[in-house]
């Protein structure tokens, strides 16, 4: 199951990615000249946002959509493409920024023995990611939906959504001492009114979505917005229900 990313529509409808990742570049409080890897950089914006504080950025992604996004709108950078659940930084860095891409690692394992083997002894990992119940609502209605196609056997979900006892022991298991963990309700407006929610999906469940046909994918959609719009649709817009964990670590 591939996830490949449309980036034309990504920055547009999308844009709430680097929006509610600003706060998550003052937590980091990136300080000038020191070495900060985006771990899952997308497009490239939060990059440019720590950079504009005066560190030293490069950024990882294993989207080369992406990747090419992102080079287009800052050249000046280094953008790699890599796996984040294998990668090692050639040289230790200060710290680690990830903003809503962990949970896209399902090895979760690897991901945090990357990080760790990535970051310099008092080294910093600075990230958020969906949390436990994240997206609960549109986790749950594919199995209905796929079902009612006629596609129930092609259901696979791609994300990994710990809960904080989870992720903070991964962590203590890599070398890493947690300082801050916390999970919060995020509820998330959409953008495009009522075209929202199949925008969101046709982005972020694109991977789930690539095993059905064209007219499966119409029937599943369909269902699917029929099935949630009770519970997520008000006042002109879709409102998924994220919920977020929030971490800050250093490295031992």
């Amino acid at each position: 199951m591939d996830q490949l990313w449309n980036t034309s529509t990504y920055d547009k409808d999308m844009a709430f990615v680097s929006r509610y990742g600003e706060s998550l570049v003052e937590l980091l409080d990136p300080q000038p000249e020191e070495h900060v890897i985006d771990w899952g950089c997308g497009s490239g914006d939060l990059a440019a946002a720590i950079a504009a504080r005066g560190a030293v950025v490069s950024g990882i992604d294993a989207s080369a959509e992406m990747l090419e996004a992102a080079r287009s709108k800052y050249p000046q950078f280094r953008f790699i493409l890599a796996d984040g659940q294998t990668y090692r930084a050639e040289e230790p860095a200060d710290a680690v920024f990830s903003n809503a891409a962990l949970h896209w690692l399902s090895d979760a394992g690897g991901a945090a023995a990357s990080i760790s083997a990535s970051l310099r002894p008092g080294g910093r990992l600075i990230a958020e990611f969906g949390g436990q119940g994240n997206i609960a609502s549109v986790s749950g209605a594919p199995q209905p939906a796929f079902a009612s196609a006629g596609c129930g056997g092609k259901r696979r979900l791609p994300w990994y959504f710990p809960s904080i006892g989870q992720y903070a022991s991964l962590l203590e298991q890599h070398g890493l001492t947690v300082e801050l963990a916390l999970c919060y309700d995020r509820p998330t407006p959409l953008a495009g009114g009522a075209e929202g929610l199949r925008r969101w999906l046709d982005t972020f469940a694109n991977g789930i979505l690539s095993v059905l046909t064209p007219s499966e994918r119409s029937n599943v959609l369909s269902s699917m917005e029929q099935e949630l719009k009770p519970a997520l649709y008000r006042e002109d817009r879709w409102v998924l229900d994220y919920r977020r964990i929030r971490v800050a670590a250093f490295k031992r």
